[in-house]
């Protein structure tokens, strides 16, 4: 058996490949699917089945794009009600892929239509098990997606189905049975994944928090919902877009890749309700940048950053993006479901600055700058999840995730100025642009966040490891 894992996606979503006898199938494939034809047609392979384990919230699925493409048939779980051409497994029903198997089991509970895919050899042995977001390494899918679908859903109501399914289906199954969930570490669909793509059956029997063998129904509910924060706002819009269908990826991108020059580029902001998206590095746009402009770094967690903090995926955008990346932003941004970019600024800032129009900056000091100034009476605003501020942090400093900044603009300080990081530098300069465009000129970045901080001698509260409060 051959098991091909490929990595394409931002946000650590993996695809996953079974090949033989020219024959293939597909699991999840990301928005755009060329890179699944290519290895096809290198390998003598036609694309026979696309297998979906669920209707997806985080990201576009290009199940789609790949069978109006390739022929090859999208698969569902039962229940599933897509308004497209698909077959509706039913419960342990099997698919043939040459000589291999591919074995639909039926897991609600992250979604009623969650369904995990077993893959067996020609001689009838397991070897791996595609789980979705039915089961990560280190952690379980989120309960709380489907509620906005079926109104009398509860988060407690799938935690429930989530524990039966994975104490009547999953456990049961061998040891040795090789574990390929959908999502790594950084993904919203759990709260505590692990950076590991890949484990045994065996091992997350004994190591994943979900898995444990006493554990109740009652305690499990407790445990999974415990900390789990709000899902970003974009997660319904995708989920309906993977339900209803989409524009092509070929389509957006070529309505998309459009070079304004600094006058046009100006006149469109003006006119339309477009929000201006900055994605270049960080320390780019703390020097120079276009007033009122949005920043989010095509070099860190770029697309569920901008779902999470522009929300509204039919919002029109215009792209400030590093030379030669704009087709790779514009198809970064169609994986969470934004395909309305109304173009790019050619020639990026430099040509906005020797067009003559205004730029704005952000005032930025090193970590031991800000050692310098601080004091008891400084104001200070930690960007960071709660977790991460639980576990260490300047004392005394405000709490305000970025992620839950659109709901929280109360907090921010208002009279005089104050000091903001995050982590490492990215996540503070994304908050800084945004309330900057809203009106609060009183901040300061502190660069190399927690990280740089931790080195100088300002004084934080005694470190508490993470997992002791998640």
């Amino acid at each position: 058996m051959k098991i091909e894992q490929i990595y394409t996606g931002c946000i650590a979503q993996a695809a996953y490949y079974l090949e033989n006898n020219g024959e293939a199938a597909i699991f999840d494939p990301l928005r755009e699917v060329q890179p699944y034809i290519d290895r096809a047609l290198k390998d003598n392979a036609r694309i026979k089945y696309i297998f979906e384990t669920h209707f997806h919230a985080d990201f576009v699925s290009g199940h789609l794009d790949l069978a109006k493409k390739t022929g090859g048939q999208i698969v569902y779980g039962p229940t599933a009600q897509p308004e497209f051409d698909a077959i509706i497994a039913s419960d342990n029903q099997e698919f043939k892929v040459g000589n291999y198997t591919v074995k639909a089991i039926h897991t609600p509970g992250h979604t009623l239509e969650s369904t995990c895919y077993l893959l067996i050899d020609e001689n009838g042995k397991s070897h791996g098990i595609i789980t979705g977001d039915t089961l990560f390494i280190g952690d379980v899918g989120r309960p709380d997606l489907a509620q906005a679908l079926v109104e009398d859903l509860t988060q407690e109501k799938l935690a429930g189905y989530l524990f039966d399914s994975l104490r009547n289906k999953i456990m049961p199954l061998a040891d040795d049975l090789i574990v390929y969930p959908s999502h790594g570490a950084g993904s919203a669909c759990g709260k505590n994944m692990s950076k590991e793509t890949t484990d045994t059956l065996g091992h997350q029997k004994e190591t994943n928090y979900a898995l444990r063998p006493d554990m109740t129904k009652e305690e499990f509910t407790k445990e999974l919902l415990d900390g789990l924060g709000l899902p970003p706002a974009y997660f319904p819009q995708n989920v309906m877009m993977n339900i209803k269908g989409y524009q092509s990826l070929d389509q957006i991108i070529e309505q998309s890749l459009k070079g304004l020059s600094p006058n046009e580029f100006e006149t469109l902001a003006n006119q339309s309700d477009a929000i201006v998206l900055d994605v270049r590095h960080e320390d780019d746009y703390v020097k120079s940048h276009i007033p009122g402009s949005i920043f989010i770094g095509i070099q860190g967690n770029f697309a569920p950053w901008v779902g999470a903090l522009i929300m509204n995926v039919t919002q029109p955008l215009l792209l400030i993006t590093p030379e030669g990346r704009e087709q790779e932003t514009i198809t970064r941004l169609s994986r969470v479901g934004f395909d309305h970019v109304l173009g790019y600024l050619e020639g990026g800032i430099a040509a906005w600055e020797n067009a003559g129009f205004e730029i704005d900056s952000i005032a930025s000091i090193s970590p031991e700058q800000f050692a310098s100034e601080f004091s008891e009476k400084s104001v200070v605003v930690d960007a960071r999840k709660p977790s991460e501020y639980s576990a260490e942090h300047v004392e005394n400093a405000i709490n305000i995730p970025l992620d839950t900044l659109n709901a929280h603009f109360a907090e921010v300080p208002k009279n005089g100025d104050f000091y903001l990081h995050c982590l490492g530098g990215y996540r503070s300069v994304i908050m800084a642009s945004i309330l900057k465009s809203r009106g609060f000129h009183n901040l300061v970045n502190v660069e190399k966040g927690i990280n740089g901080i931790k080195n100088t001698p300002v004084k934080l509260t005694q470190f508490v490891c993470p997992s002791s409060h998640n």
